[in-house]
């Protein structure tokens, strides 16, 4: 499997079973925006930075809901949580790929209850939003990574890079001086196996693509 990060929320992952791309950013959003194609685009909700699913190529299944789904020969799992304290919903995807469980956060704006915890138990890689502001912070996103006993890989997102210097969140600083076992890929793309994952968690900060 290859995972690449496009920017901010949006990655391309790329599985046996199908090409996913999640939360792809709008115009607005000033990273490049590659031509890329996917047979799944994941939405975690309706806000311009992660809903412009006009932006992708091909034939693409759009899902943007919670519930379980069986698109491609990929299941998806779709769990209900909050973008925003206030009531704003967002929506958390688990994507079983290759024998490996692998959850997007989208814009998670608070601590994970009982019923989200349960859902994320088995998860082998997490992208999580780290930046605070309109995200859960650092010190939020390094606690439920402790509540994930069988999480191997982090690759954090929502942060403050060169592209997006003037949004007020952080940069992924903080969350790295909070973690063990941080790894700066120096790319924007990893590659990983059901067979390579790390025996223990490690931290993998990619680079915008």
């Amino acid at each position: 499997m290859k995972i690449t990060w496009i920017g901010h929320a949006c990655f391309l992952i790329e599985a046996q079973e199908a090409r996913i791309l999640t939360d792809p950013f709008g115009e607005d959003v000033p990273y490049g925006f590659p031509k890329v194609s996917a047979d799944i685009v994941t939405v975690s909700h309706g806000h311009f930075d992660h809903n412009a699913v006009d932006r992708v190529l091909g034939e693409r299944a759009i899902v943007e809901a919670t519930g379980e789904f069986d698109v491609h020969g990929v299941t998806i799992r779709g769990i209900p949580s909050l973008h925003r304290p206030e009531g704003v919903d967002n929506i958390l995807y688990v994507c079983s790929l290759e024998g490996m469980q692998i959850a997007h956060l989208g814009d998670l704006g608070t601590e994970l209850d009982a019923t989200q915890l349960a859902a994320l138990k088995d998860v082998d890689v997490l992208l999580c939003p780290v930046g605070g502001n309109y995200t859960i912070n650092a010190a939020q996103a390094a606690a439920i990574c402790g509540q994930l006993p069988k999480l191997r890989v982090v690759t954090p997102m929502h942060f403050k890079t060169d592209r997006i210097s003037d949004w007020p969140i952080e940069t992924v600083e903080p969350f790295a001086e909070m973690m063990d076992n941080v790894r700066r890929i120096g790319s924007s793309e990893a590659r990983l196996t059901r067979e390579t994952l790390p025996e223990t968690m490690e931290v993998w900060i990619l680079d915008h693509a």
